[in-house]
């Protein structure tokens, strides 16, 4: 990711921590947000937010379902500071579901505005989708294991998906 797009992204996340902190909405801290089977949802995030996400992240072990996020441990979120948009601004909270839907709209624009402004190409699927993409790419590597990412990070290429 350049350095053009890397700032960019950051600025659409700036963005929606901004409405979020002006929107105030409630938390229940239950975690059940990043349960997405348990709580009926799917996490969707740009190729933009994998990368940032990946590059901050902790390791974690693969292959990674769609039931999860393998970043939550203990009911916490261990990749807080580069989560993507949609854990930045899904809340449970029933009186805020208008403006939710307003700011993640503004934000998805946002970052496709991005990608046509690069000509990076769009790419937008469920998190599993991204996390275990890197698997893929470093079975090829011998020091690799079949079943995580312990000290191996590959880095993820801006471009179209296939």
């Amino acid at each position: 990711m350049t350095d053009a797009v890397r700032a960019e992204v950051l600025a659409v996340y700036a963005f929606a921590d901004d409405a979020i902190r002006a929107a105030a909405p409630r938390c229940d801290a239950s975690g059940r947000c990043c349960r997405f089977t348990e709580y009926g949802h799917t996490l969707f995030i740009s190729r933009f937010e994998a990368e940032l996400l990946l590059e901050g992240a902790p390791s974690y072990e693969q292959p990674v379902s769609r039931d999860g996020c393998p970043f939550q441990v203990n009911g916490l979120c261990t990749a807080r500071e580069t989560r993507p948009l949609g854990c930045r601004i899904y809340f449970c909270d029933p009186a805020f579901q208008d403006r939710m839907s307003e700011i993640t709209e503004a934000t998805i624009a946002a970052l496709k505005t991005t990608a046509d402004a690069h000509g990076t190409g769009w790419e937008y699927a469920p998190l599993h989708h991204f996390l275990n993409e890197p698997r893929a790419a470093t079975t090829q590597t011998p020091t690799a294991t079949a079943d995580s990412m312990t000290g191996t990070r590959v880095p993820l290429p801006v471009v179209p998906g296939s």
